[in-house]
């Protein structure tokens, strides 16, 4: 049920078994949908939301019996909410590669983000949400960056989405990337054990720094190709860890940034891509495995590398 704010009076949220599981944000916005998403993630950066009286980070995931305290808010009426246009929609609905009455797995185009928010009108889970109006749950498992195609989960059971988060956290999830890195990698499968801690520029500009002080991550990279006259390597990557810009922090951190990264690859590089044809950055989710023996749940998906990045590969090859 939606809530309807008033402008005066604060108002409190109950949290439900089915809804337990979903990060605030994703809360608020399927109780509030006549609440723009920039007034609520400004009314949870400001504090001004309580769990249980208490402040709450904006990636703090509800829990059943939660009290919510929201505070006097409402829509003016010359606002109304974004709701992804039909091509976006139609190219969502093409790009779905398995569906149960438990999970979603999306190949996510590269440039779509997976969520509204910061200057981004809608995502995948809202274009989701407009796709499916009539499930009663829609939740991301995981991120993926803005510029990384390929596999993408969206439970649609809160116990699925609490299945998954465990999986993911114990390391019993394999999810496997490919990518394309700047210069000549070791042909040993390579593991980059190193922690990373985000950071936020002045300009307002996320960056991951690995740093003694970071949280644990762990990735594993292992040589598919050298392409010695362009001087890059097509590699697969295991990340053990879901840090924020793991995989592309960790390349960088070993001296072999990815091609089309512009925030922490090499320019001489990434000119020399672009002059090839490359056009985005080359990191894309191959695939993931899911193994619940216990309720003999086991899926393996594997998303087809996008055509502009099979077309580039081919043309090192």
């Amino acid at each position: 049920m939606t809530a309807i704010l008033s402008k005066t009076q604060v108002h409190y949220l109950s949290v439900s078994a089915e809804q337990a599981g979903q990060r605030i944000d994703n809360f608020l916005q399927n109780q509030l949908k006549n609440i723009p998403k920039s007034h609520i993630y400004r009314i949870l950066r400001t504090g001004e939301v309580r769990v249980n009286k208490g402040r709450i980070k904006p990636t703090y995931r509800v829990q059943m019996g939660d009290e919510i305290r929201v505070p006097p808010l409402q829509m003016t009426e010359t606002e109304t909410p974004s709701v992804p246009h039909a091509g976006i929609l139609a190219q969502l609905s093409a790009a779905i590669l398995h569906e149960d009455k438990q999970l979603l797995v999306v190949n996510k185009p590269a440039g779509m983000a997976v969520h509204g928010g910061s200057g981004v009108q809608y995502g995948v889970i809202e274009g989701l949400r407009a796709l499916y109006p009539d499930a009663p749950y829609l939740e991301l498992v995981h991120r993926l960056d803005r510029d990384t195609s390929g596999c993408l989960m969206i439970a649609r059971r809160s116990s699925m989405l609490r299945r998954l988060h465990e999986q993911l956290r114990t390391g019993q999830l394999h999810k496997k990337y490919v990518a394309l890195a700047a210069g000549r990698w070791p042909n040993r499968c390579h593991t980059v054990d190193a922690p990373l801690k985000k950071n936020t520029l002045q300009s307002g500009e996320r960056m991951v720094r690995v740093t003694e002080d970071g949280k644990p991550a762990v990735s594993q990279f292992k040589v598919l190709r050298h392409f010695p006259e362009h001087n890059a390597t097509w590699i697969q990557v295991e990340p053990l860890t879901g840090r924020t810009h793991q995989i592309r922090v960790h390349a960088a951190h070993a001296g072999h940034p990815l091609a089309g990264d512009e925030k922490y690859g090499i320019d001489d590089f990434n000119q020399k891509m672009r002059q090839l044809g490359l056009k985005r950055l080359f990191l894309h989710a191959q695939s993931l495995t899911i193994d619940l023996p216990d309720s003999e749940y086991h899926l393996e998906i594997n998303a087809p590398l996008p055509p502009e990045l099979q077309q580039f590969l081919d043309k090192l090859q």
